[in-house]
């Protein structure tokens, strides 16, 4: 195809010079049909191309002897020779210029062809890993080092954000993703597994615990917290650093990645030195802001910025054709994809997985001990066309090329690299809230507050970390709050992160009790718990500490809550764990809502504007995956369940000693918080 491409654009090329240079021609005197001139124009074009690729290496070989100087001059006039040589094979002598012109439109017709080979090849993965490679022996050999393999294997965690366990498994066993498929198939190879996430199941509470041990109060994607009249949001700088410095206070520890590590493309920092595109970094002025370097560092290179930019425009096109196929065969469920989202699609699944990836290759080239890194490009497509769509398959198998690139590379790094790959979360499909009930999560609780409801039911807005990195990366301002914040005091604070609900009532001082609701709202809670878009409510009681609220008067208290009973029941295992500790947060808000969940499709209603959705409980969102090479330990023992983020962040500290040795801590237990305000450097090889 790359031949053909740039056989045509020389045929073009040529055709356009023939018509510009007056002493370069094309037809015979007597004039020809613009089909035959055309094809004289192929003919022309290819047989330069060919003596070029067959004649011109022996040419070079053969006058290495002469000057480099004189050599110089010679190219252009052996160049013109060989399109003096290509016209005359042109059939009945249609092809002719004077020797000057062939000079001319040989050096044009070479640059263009050199140009365009050299676009379609910036696509070539194995073109690209050979580029790589020739960099890093240059390094290599400047700074001195050996060829050789040495030390301890260094790790490299790669999160494919959102994709589910039975997403992935079903992906291999298709060869949707040939990469994986062929290490699930080497019995010495890799291994997958489940686990289970948190009642919050998003990126923000997920990869916080995985990072840094620990996710205590994050109760969603977005929450209220009425000491400050601020709404936190995981995927904004300011929230991210402040999520991150609790949770290096609460565990002392400056995170997974302190022992030379790297943090790419993620929301936390997980300790590391080596940061690029990482959200929480963005919050900090001056030298330190440095969650933009990545894109300067990958950008700087001629060759990286055609090879995305062409990507970039195709998956634009891509969207926009996606998008009207979908609106003419009227899909259901579907929502609104126009705007700027299919240049925000095109970012997540281009941009910021081409800069992550260069990322991750450049810090095995380097030899660095731990890699994490977030590819969100799945999660995006999946929350707009739906998490088992064609269009999300597509983009997990432009994933599965990535990961072959990946371990490619890792053949020729100064170590030896184990690659493990795991997501945060997965998805969950169905109609949203408001097209399936016509009204928003916020309508419904206004109207169950006795407040004035909108007419026409108002699109909740969708969120998702890719938007705000887009603005983060064009210097665009992040609003750190939302609207809701500043209503009055007595109207409730509605927030949506998937099919999880939130609400909270600034004018009640700290957590609302039922009791509490019942006088100032007596409809509010029957309202919501009969619902039939709604599965449970979570909500303090003065007599029963806490409990949970169901359709037809249901009333369970959080203590005695248990797995496949009540209006936890469609919920499946660990949601009565899920639920009992997310009711120990500060943050929890007055009012926690899951929406529906349907156990047979695994459907659920989002607050938001997604038809694949995550955030609470129900169906494949809380169920993502762990594959890890098999010369590594098991995550847990034969028969023993894989349960939250700060679990798997254990098993991934655990794994790390496995190939680095141990870990002990530089500073004394006190001093861990002071040594860096994101989570710096604490701990060292032992």
């Amino acid at each position: 195809m790359r031949v053909v491409v740039v056989w045509a654009v020389s045929t073009l090329t040529m055709l356009a010079l023939a018509g510009i240079l007056p002493d370069f021609q094309l037809q015979s005197d007597d004039g020809d049909s613009i089909t035959k001139i055309a094809f004289t124009a192929a003919w022309g074009a290819g047989a330069f191309g060919l003596l070029s690729a067959l004649v011109w290496p022996v040419l070079v070989r053969a006058l290495l002897i002469v000057p480099a100087l004189v050599l110089g001059m010679l190219v252009f006039f052996l160049n013109g020779s060989l399109l003096l040589v290509a016209l005359r094979l042109i059939p009945d002598g249609r092809g002719a210029a004077n020797p000057e012109t062939a000079v001319v439109v040989a050096a044009v017709m070479s640059a263009v062809a050199s140009a365009t080979s050299t676009a379609l090849a910036v696509r070539d993965d194995n073109a690209y890993r050979r580029r790589l490679s020739r960099l890093a022996d240059r390094r290599r050999r400047r700074s001195g080092a050996g060829s050789g393999r040495s030390g301890p294997p260094g790790t490299v965690f790669i999160q494919l954000d959102g994709v589910g366990h039975d997403v992935l498994a079903r992906a291999a066993d298709g060869r949707l993703m040939p990469t994986v498929a062929n290490w699930l198939a080497d019995e010495e190879g890799h291994r997958l597994t489940p686990w289970r996430t948190d009642w919050s199941s998003q990126t923000g509470a997920s990869q916080l615990g995985i990072l840094h041990g620990s996710n205590h109060d994050v109760p969603a994607f977005r929450w209220y917290e009425k000491e400050t009249g601020d709404v936190m949001v995981s995927s904004r700088p300011a929230s991210a650093i402040e999520l991150q410095r609790r949770a290096v206070a609460r565990t002392r520890d400056g995170g997974l990645l302190t022992l030379d590590g790297a943090s790419r493309g993620n929301l936390f920092s997980g300790g590391a030195d080596q940061l690029a595109l990482v959200l929480s970094m963005a919050a900090r002025l001056g030298k330190g802001r440095r969650s933009r370097a990545g894109y300067f560092a990958y950008f700087s290179d001629p060759a990286n910025a055609v090879r995305t930019a062409l990507s970039f425009v195709a998956e634009v096109c891509r969207e926009i054709g996606q998008s009207t196929r979908a609106r003419i065969r009227k899909d259901t469920p579907r929502v609104g994809r126009g705007g700027l989202y299919p240049f925000i699609r095109a970012f997540a699944t281009v941009v910021e997985r081409d800069v992550v990836v260069a990322a991750v290759i450049g810090d095995m080239f380097a030899g660095r001990t731990a890699v994490y890194a977030d590819l969100v490009a799945y999660d995006e497509v999946a929350h707009h066309s739906g998490p088992h769509s064609r269009d999300a398959e597509k983009v997990l198998a432009r994933l599965d090329r990535s990961l072959a690139l990946i371990v490619k590379v890792a053949e020729h790094t100064p170590r030896r690299y184990w690659i493990v790959l795991l997501s945060d979360h997965g998805q969950s499909p169905g109609e949203t809230f408001a097209g399936a009930y016509g009204l928003t999560l916020k309508d419904l609780v206004r109207a169950g507050c006795g407040l004035p409801v909108p007419r026409r039911a108002q699109r909740t807005r969708s969120g998702s970390e890719a938007r705000d990195a887009v603005r983060i990366a064009l210097h665009r301002p992040v609003e750190e709050g939302e609207v809701e914040h500043r209503a009055k005091p007595s109207d409730p604070v509605v927030l949506a992160s998937g099919n999880l609900g939130l609400i909270s009532f600034p004018d009640i001082e700290g957590r609302a009790s039922r009791e509490q609701l019942d006088r100032a709202r007596p409809a509010l809670l029957g309202t919501l718990a009969n619902h039939p878009g709604i599965g449970f409510l979570l909500v303090r009681s003065e007599r029963h500490g806490s409990v949970v609220l169901g359709r037809g008067g249901i009333e369970v208290p959080v203590s005695e809550l248990k797995d496949g009973e009540g209006p936890l029941a469609p919920f499946g295992p660990g949601a009565a764990a899920a639920v009992r500790r997310t009711d120990t947060f500060p943050h929890v808000a007055d009012i926690m809502v899951n929406s529906m969940h349907d156990g047979a499709t695994g459907c659920v209603h989002a607050f938001e504007e997604q038809i694949g959705s995550h955030g609470g409980l129900g169906g494949e969102q809380s169920r993502p995956f762990l594959l890890w090479p098999a010369d590594l330990s098991a995550p847990v023992a034969q028969g023993t369940e894989l349960v939250g983020a700060e679990q798997v962040h254990e098993v991934l500290r655990r794994w790390l000693r496995e190939c680095s040795g141990p870990q002990i801590p530089l500073a004394p237990p006190g001093a861990v918080g002071g040594a860096d305000e994101a989570g710096g450097t604490v701990r060292a090889a032992g």
